[in-house]
């Protein structure tokens, strides 16, 4: 039988507008029904549907409650409420399976996916003898290299790769392309390590339906022999106890000379460790002094993210962040946003809500066209859904409006296009004249959104729904500066102002009751 996971939706409405929606129960429909949905409300802007069907208001389970009870824990709410949808074919379906959707297990993404997000998978192979314990095949009619002759117990074996994973990746480069003897020379040249990125034929199989380019943006750390280690600290009388340098010959910010019994050696702090982040906030490329400034705005707690030697260099051989660890999380149930935003991940202590919100939210980038054009190039596979940003211009008007290299694109002028074609999306950029609006996320925030089952939307940007927006500053404006900025713009229309009321449909008060939410 098969299960089903509801869409995960947070609203935030307005002081004295409303959500923008009716709640209603019809005669010969089951369920609790969304209607009426306002154009531009936080509704419509999160993407509700008419005919969804709400199972569970802020984590509740609402399926079997009087139409009365639901639209009361819905008033109690608040500003902010968060809902479990399925969409009416789906609830449908379920109903007549007599599938239990009270069941979290039970849930599961609309388009049929498992609970269990399907990632493919970083492994890293050390040799520990004249091989690794697996060989290269490919087959005929279909591209890539794929794994076979894994041998129990073996290097490859230990470390996660499992016959039919199809190669993605060498050390960081994409392989898909390459020829088995140009695998074959790169692997002999390789050393005594490497780093595979594999797709398994399910997880494989899922990337394409959905169009969506594997990288090792989506990957699952969870095979890895080291991970990065969060040290939280509570401030001594002589601070946290230990120095922050920057290394000859070396790139990045090195923890030394800890103190003994100091609160960073109690933390399980070592000497020459590589800092990553400051609660949670990535400090590559920040120079010494905005890295030390930091730590001290974090009070007197603070929680940073290291790597050993060790672990440093296993993460650099496949040329990904070590934050892709910390961005990794999972859950027995579909999380609301704000538990998406707010849940640590495995092993990684609380950090300020305020800062991890803002590290999970897309960006609205406005900006006018110049002489010189927008200043990025939209990277894509003709005719495959799925674009991201590439090649942005230092200074130019994408530059300028917070766009970055390797950012996916959601929206372009208020238009999804995730789905869309590379053809389709240049037409909407060609057709916009001399200004252009996109909505966009970062590689990690947008594999977290979308694993988490979380429609990324405008109304992520925020408790203002569609203010924060990234637009072009004044050319004397510096790049840090131009980055932390933020516009507060109107970019949708707002829901009309109109107090709740009950109303009956036009056939009679049996037939239907509705509710303005």
């Amino acid at each position: 039988m098969a299960t089903y996971r509801p869409r995960v939706i947070s609203l935030t409405k307005r002081a004295g507008h409303s959500f923008g929606f009716y709640l209603r129960v019809e005669h010969g429909e089951e369920g609790h029904l969304i209607r009426c949905l306002e154009m531009g409300g936080p509704a419509e802007l999160a993407g509700m549907k008419d005919g969804d069907r709400i199972l569970r208001v802020n984590g509740t389970f609402v399926d079997g409650l009087a139409h009365s009870e639901v639209v009361d824990t819905v008033r109690n709410s608040g500003a902010t409420v968060t809902f479990h949808i399925l969409d009416e074919a789906s609830y449908k379906q379920a109903k007549a399976q007599g599938v239990n959707l009270s069941n979290p297990q039970s849930a599961p993404v609309v388009n049929g996916v498992a609970k269990h997000t399907l990632k493919p998978k970083l492994c890293y192979l050390v040799k520990s003898s004249s091989t690794y314990g697996f060989s290269l095949r490919s087959v005929k009619g279909t591209p890539g290299l794929f794994m076979t002759e894994v041998i129990p117990g073996a290097v490859a074996h230990r470390a996660g790769v499992k016959v039919s994973d199809r190669l993605l990746e060498l050390n960081g480069e994409n392989v898909e392309d390459s020829t088995h003897d140009q695998v074959v020379d790169k692997l002999r040249q390789a050393g005594g390590s490497i780093m595979f990125l594999l797709v398994d034929e399910e997880t494989d199989e899922y990337y394409k339906n959905k169009r969506i380019k594997i990288g090792a943006w989506l990957a699952t750390t969870k095979y890895l022999p080291h991970q990065p280690r969060n040290i939280e600290m509570i401030k001594g009388s002589d601070g946290y106890g230990f120095l922050l340098k920057e290394e000859p010959n070396q790139t990045g910010h090195f923890i030394r000379d800890i103190d003994r019994g100091s609160p960073a050696e109690r933390a399980g702090m070592k000497d020459m460790d590589r800092l990553v982040a400051v609660d949670g906030k990535e400090v590559d490329g920040l120079s010494h002094e905005q890295v030390v400034d930091r730590i001290k705005k974090s009070g007197n707690h603070c929680c940073l993210l290291v790597v050993d030697k060790e672990t440093d260099q296993m993460y650099k051989l496949g040329k990904v962040s070590p934050m892709l660890f910390c961005e990794e999380m999972d859950s027995s149930s579909p999380p609301s946003y704000t538990e998406a935003v707010n849940l640590p991940a495995p092993g990684r202590p609380s950090t300020p809500a305020q800062e991890r919100t803002e590290l999970l939210k897309p960006k609205l980038c406005k900006m006018e066209k110049t002489s010189a054009g927008y200043g990025f190039h939209l990277n894509g596979i003709q005719g495959i859904c799925g674009q991201y940003i590439k090649d942005v211009v230092t200074g130019g008007a994408a530059d300028r409006a917070g766009l970055e290299d390797d950012d996916i694109v959601v929206e372009v002028n208020g238009v999804n296009v995730e789905r869309s074609s590379h053809e389709e999306v240049v037409e909407i950029i060609r057709n916009s004249g001399s200004s252009l609006e996109m909505l966009v996320a970062r590689k990690s925030v947008y594999s977290h959104f979308t694993d988490k089952g979380v429609t990324i939307t405008r109304q992520l940007l925020g408790e203002t729904s569609y203010a924060q927006v990234h637009s072009e500053e004044r050319p004397e404006t510096s790049k840090e500066e131009r980055h932390e900025e933020t516009h507060e713009e109107q970019a949708r229309p707002e829901t009309p102002t109109e107090p709740a009321r009950e109303r009956t449909s036009s056939s009679s008060s049996e037939e239907s009751i509705d509710e303005r939410l």
